[in-house]
């Protein structure tokens, strides 16, 4: 495997075998010459990871590396090591059939790395390839052809979705920055696989970021704007009939005009994603057990 590193413009460029990608500054990546041979790169994350696709010995594995200055993270890279190694036991502790598995994790430097299973399905919100209105016009977009599937299928992934999320909630953790990009779907196969619970946390905590807590706009709870409020298993209630509505209906267009399947699942949905959390599910236990009910 080649290993190329030019500078140009305050931007390096790293070549590895036959991947290229940018980074702000120079990073040594000659360590994942020891894994195997890079495939793939996912190098314009916001997080602070940069993701690398390797094969050995006709197995792949999927590598996350914390510990480099990629283009798209703004934050410090000490920080994003820190909440790598901090989501290790995480994995562990929520190791579940509808999660990638979690293989070797170690240190590299001033960096760490987490390697996992590789899965052979796309991420619905796959911004480096289809960023913007693309996302939804594009017949190449996985979100759009997941969308043009019949509903029996959505319907599928989206129970295992909320049956890994009751066990989720069942260990006594909360889902921070679930959304679409953390949805992998096989469409040979039509198998969904979770990735990406690097930000789960202990039930219950609060907001202590405001506005901008971790998460998409669009499947988050009014309290995931609140600085100070409490985040719990009411919040992921929202969580799961937000990302109802984008695999079903009309994603924050939370009319019956735009939902897809039958009224009885809508009216499971619509509660879950009541402003007043009150008048939610008061678990997603509660929920899902609500949703089967509707189902049947």
């Amino acid at each position: 495997m080649g290993y190329i590193e030019q500078q140009q413009q305050s931007r390096y460029t790293i070549e590895i075998g036959k991947v290229t990608f940018q980074l702000k500054e120079h990073h040594d990546f000659l360590w994942l010459k020891k894994i195997g041979d890079v495939f793939c790169v996912f190098d314009e994350q916001d997080s602070g990871n940069i993701c690398f696709g390797v094969e050995i010995n006709n197995k792949k594995l999927f590598v996350k590396y914390a510990g480099a200055k990629t283009l798209e993270f703004s934050g410090d890279t000490k920080d994003a090591v820190v909440r790598l190694i901090e989501a290790i036991p995480i994995y562990k502790k929520l190791e579940h059939p509808n999660l990638i598995k979690l293989v070797d994790h170690f240190s590299v430097g001033k960096g760490y790395a987490a390697v996992f299973e590789w899965i052979e399905g796309e991420c619905l919100h796959s911004h480096w390839s289809f960023g913007g209105m693309a996302k939804y016009t594009n017949p190449e977009s996985p979100f759009y052809r997941f969308k043009s599937l019949d509903i029996r299928k959505r319907l599928d992934a989206l129970d295992t979705i909320f049956s890994f999320h009751t066990f989720v909630e069942s260990q006594g953790f909360i889902a921070v920055d679930f959304y679409d990009g953390s949805i992998l779907y096989d469409f040979k196969y039509h198998k969904t696989k979770i990735c990406d619970i690097d930000f789960y946390r202990k039930s219950p905590f609060v907001n202590n970021i405001g506005e901008h807590f971790w998460g998409a706009k669009r499947s988050k709870a009014p309290e995931e704007f609140t600085l100070w409020a409490t985040i719990d298993s009411r919040t992921n209630v929202f969580t799961m009939g937000a990302i109802a509505f984008g695999l079903l209906g009309g994603e924050t267009d939370h009319t019956l005009s735009k939902w897809e399947a039958d009224k009885e699942l809508y009216e499971v949905a619509f509660k879950a994603v009541e402003k007043e959390r009150n008048n939610r599910y008061a678990t997603v236990k509660e929920f899902y057990e609500a949703w089967n009910k509707a189902l049947k």
